[in-house]
């Protein structure tokens, strides 16, 4: 948000002794926050001294450790593969504040990864020339200056804060509704694969090196990732992410709707260039008696839809379905085959990146999407438990008894 005041009404700290008239501009806002209760910013430089987040609105009591928020970062890091970027980073997380003796403590919760493996020099071209597809030349039109080694906070080694955030919120996803996030490669170029949405694993994810839990898909994936890199290419390709156990009632009407804040979250992430939930593009097709998802009640008196063409969002606001998005990913901009560009000062010229760089993004992008997922959840849920929990449901609720008790003593 920019407040613009004239400087006679700002008082005296924004007054210029040769004018009254002087604006006195400031700026509450700057695009490394998300969240309006579960507040996360992120800070960091890809080639600086760290990168990291810090986390506010976290509630008091939750059992947290850095063990936990270190099993999605090692997901992240480079250098897991032959399909990922080499370098070398541990990644290592460190709880600067907030946590006691593995407990929260309401506070805002510090945590900075150290980086290790920088090679600032691969970048030294870069200075002067616009990598194509890249950040560098729409940093300079903004800022006028930017972090040219590795590109800075442009860079997806900024996901790390979101990751490490991420860690926590899906942890107080799970204490309160039992809440499973779980995202895999459902496409790479155009091979893509056969999943049961409502079956697989982390396991299964996590079974082979392109995180795709069909091994005949994935052996496709990673020979297509491979094909591309021995050439200097990349290529692009698809996560799907599944959310199971939501609590019912997430979201807000019109402008906050819950796929609003998703679509959000996950174009946000570095290379994304495409969201759907549930149908998708392919609802458009339909007509309205096909895409529909009917009620029933279950044997447990919940109410339930007997189809999930909505995705687990009706209104904007979670139905208690699995929640099912998908994201598409770019080829990643950085390869090693000369391409034509401008310097800063204009002048045409080409240019063969160096740098380390994944071939494709996807693999390593599950666990960042899982994790913005998880942040929309957390701040979705503590929104919705301040407006609607305080006061008793009794009598409030019609059909489906489990609404009136699904934050109770944390479980639906």
């Amino acid at each position: 948000m920019l407040n613009l005041q004239h400087s006679a009404r700002a008082g005296p700290a924004c007054r210029s002794r040769a004018t009254t008239r002087k604006l006195c501009v400031s700026v509450s806002a700057a695009g490394s926050t998300y969240g309006n209760n579960f507040r996360v910013t992120t800070f960091g430089e890809s080639h600086g001294k760290g990168v990291g987040c810090v986390i506010d609105g976290v509630p008091p009591r939750l059992a947290i450790t850095e063990d936990e928020i270190q099993l999605e970062l090692d997901r992240r890091k480079p250098g897991q593969s032959i399909i990922t970027t080499p370098r070398k980073e541990d990644d290592i997380a460190e709880i600067l504040s907030g946590v006691v003796d593995g407990v929260t403590l309401g506070t805002p919760i510090a945590i900075v990864v150290r980086n290790k493996d920088q090679k600032s020099q691969d970048y030294s071209e870069m200075s002067v020339a616009y990598r194509p597809s890249h950040a560098d030349a729409t940093y300079d039109f903004k800022y006028g200056i930017r972090a040219v080694a590795g590109g800075g906070r442009s860079s997806a080694r900024e996901t790390i804060g979101r990751v490490a955030a991420g860690a926590v919120a899906k942890k107080l996803l799970k204490v309160i509704g039992d809440t499973e996030i779980l995202a895999y490669v459902s496409k790479v170029r155009d091979i893509g694969c056969s999943v049961d949405n409502g079956a697989f694993t982390l396991e299964d994810v996590e079974s082979n090196i392109v995180r795709c839990p069909d091994q005949a898909a994935a052996q496709k994936m990673i020979d297509a990732i491979n094909e591309v890199r021995t050439r200097g290419e990349s290529c692009g390709g698809e996560v799907t992410c599944v959310v199971r156990r939501c609590p019912k009632g997430l979201g807000s009407p019109v402008f906050d709707k819950l796929e609003a804040e998703l679509a959000k979250a996950m174009l946000s992430l570095p290379a994304t260039k495409g969201f759907e939930i549930g149908s998708g593009f392919a609802g458009a097709a339909m007509v309205g008696s096909e895409h529909n998802d009917e009620f029933y009640i279950d044997e447990q008196g919940r109410v339930r839809t007997r189809t999930n063409r909505s995705g687990g969002v009706q209104g904007g606001l979670s139905n208690g379905e699995d929640i099912v998005i998908r994201v598409a990913f770019k080829p990643t901009s950085t390869i090693g085959i000369k391409q034509n560009t401008v310097t800063r000062d204009g002048q045409a010229t080409e240019l063969r990146a160096r740098g380390r760089h994944d071939p494709c993004v996807v693999p390593r992008a599950v666990p960042m999407v899982e994790s913005m997922v998880a942040l929309v959840l957390a701040d979705q849920l503590l929104q919705h438990y301040a407006q609607c929990e305080l006061l008793p449901r009794d009598g409030a609720v019609g059909a489906d008894p489990t609404v009136t008790r699904q934050f109770a003593h944390g479980r639906a």
